[in-house]
């Protein structure tokens, strides 16, 4: 079923052998992308997730809360001859936003200032909702990439303003790829927040409330292995291991989280 679903995938996006689904392999196999990134990538699928995507050389991305730039190592230089990838941090001037989110905000800012051959073009924005909700020019954007993230718009009670914000930011036809880790069906929205695992129907309420249309669903980045019931939630699981040296190794065989895949798209 899996293989199915990825050749589904597959001919619904670049086909594999022209020249843009060339520079997109090229981008995911870059040697100079940081080696603790790389060896994501058999959790991450990320060549197979942005064929999904739809990504294309000449589009314009945005992807949401971008540090510390594991996507923008692969989007920025695939971008910069002919697209544009807006790298949308956390605020910097928000009251809602933490010192560590700060941090890292700078943090990818100066990894972006110290590689000028790769993110020159690059455009930082940022979003925090309700102050700060501008992430492009409204309407200007193909395709807005969001990666782990909605558990935490939930858990701040603002997940329906950032949808919002994607919607206006993105074009009539533009896509949203929202890649997120999955919670049993039934889960409760209380037990999303401490888990981490949203449902994908969670997911598709939000979208649709904010006007988007369910245009396509993968298993690229699914995990039968992870049974989503941790004792930290999503946090045991590598990269976090949060139970530190408590079945280290039982949680390193099951890898990263269970995620669904969801392609929307605007009207």
């Amino acid at each position: 079923m899996r293989n199915f679903v990825l050749a589904l995938a597959l001919t619904m996006s670049i086909p594999a052998g022209t020249a843009a689904a060339d520079a997109l392999e090229d981008a995911v196999h870059n040697p100079q992308r940081t080696q603790a990134f790389q060896e994501r990538d058999q959790y991450r699928n990320p060549l197979e997730t942005l064929r999904f995507f739809g990504m294309q050389p000449d589009k314009t991305v945005a992807e949401i809360w971008a540090s510390p730039g594991w996507y923008a190592e692969i989007l920025a230089p695939y971008l910069k001859a002919s697209g544009e990838y807006y790298a949308v941090g956390f605020s910097l001037t928000a009251k809602r936003t933490p010192q560590w989110r700060r941090t890292m905000a700078k943090e990818l800012i100066a990894k972006f200032s110290a590689d000028p051959d790769n993110y020159s073009a690059v455009a930082v924005t940022s979003l925090s909702v309700p102050e700060d909700t501008v992430i492009a020019p409204p309407g200007t954007v193909d395709i807005v990439l969001t990666f782990r993230n909605v558990h935490n718009w939930m858990k701040g009670d603002y997940a329906p303003g950032v949808f919002a914000a994607m919607y206006q930011a993105l074009r009539p036809g533009g896509i949203l790829g929202v890649v997120e880790h999955r919670a049993k069906p039934g889960t409760t929205v209380e037990m999303m927040k401490l888990s981490g695992y949203v449902t994908e129907a969670q997911v598709i309420v939000f979208a649709q409330a904010a006007g988007f249309e369910l245009d396509g669903r993968s298993q690229i980045n699914a995990n039968p292995k992870d049974t989503r019931d941790h004792p930290r939630g999503v946090w045991t699981l590598p990269p976090s291991l949060r139970m530190q040296d408590v079945d280290r190794e039982k949680y390193l065989a099951i890898g990263e989280s269970d995620r669904m895949t969801l392609r929307f798209r605007k009207p």
